[in-house]
């Protein structure tokens, strides 16, 4: 039996993952469980199978996360979807294979393959061959960017769009809440609502001023959305 790595971590419920993801409760509920849909029953798209848990491990919400930026950025269709990261699966012979580094990489020509056999549109492409290189598309290419790899698997997701926000999510970090330097965002937050200066937020926490205000904004647009 593989050893649990921190993919396989029970990290957060459907509600709480949605949130972070900012998503429809329903939509991640979709993804993960399946569903019926004009009488007719879906599969999971994240999960091989539906497993009844609403409980959200580490590589779920990141390969959610992969899908939040396509389902932003294009209406990917989720039938051929939900087959290709199946043979995806098969493929590299993990149960979440966009949480890991390796088909970004090392293996995009099998990640071109499982596009055509799943019929994936150009449109809807992680991978494509230019001038003789594979290259990411630019939904592939902005999610990639946001995480941050080690050992070939996810360790950090910046769940902030913009991509010079220091906002980071790490399952060993705050129980997986979004913080910056270890101080997550929604105390500071909850500490400058109450009246604290950002000044005096930041020599409190050890943080720079700046710093500070990234926290700030990103709660702001967060509890706006």
């Amino acid at each position: 039996m593989p050893a649990l790595t921190v993919l396989d971590r029970e990290m957060y419920t459907e509600s709480q993952a949605a949130r972070l993801l900012r998503l429809a409760p329903s939509t991640l509920h979709y993804w993960l469980e399946g569903g019926t849909r004009r009488n007719k029953t879906y599969k999971p798209v994240i999960r091989a199978e539906a497993t009844g848990s609403n409980r959200v491990t580490w590589a779920e919400f990141i390969e959610a996360g992969l899908l939040r930026q396509y389902r932003q950025d294009l209406q990917v269709p989720m039938l051929e979807l939900r087959s290709f990261i199946a043979l995806l699966r098969d493929h590299f012979d993990v149960p979440y294979p966009l949480a890991h580094q390796h088909p970004y990489v090392a293996e995009r020509k099998l990640v071109v393959e499982a596009q055509d056999e799943a019929h994936l549109g150009a449109d809807f492409a992680l991978v494509a061959p230019v001038s003789g290189q594979y290259m990411l598309l630019p939904a592939a290419q902005a999610f990639y960017d946001r995480v941050t790899w080690v050992d070939d698997i996810a360790q950090q997701w910046r769940p902030d769009d913009r991509g010079d926000s220091p906002v980071t999510i790490d399952p060993d970090m705050r129980f997986g809440s979004p913080s910056i330097g270890g101080i997550s965002t929604s105390i500071l937050f909850e500490q400058s609502e109450s009246g604290e200066d950002e000044e005096d937020l930041a020599g409190t926490f050890g943080l720079s001023l700046a710093e500070v205000r990234w926290a700030l904004s990103y709660e702001l647009v967060n509890s706006a959305a």
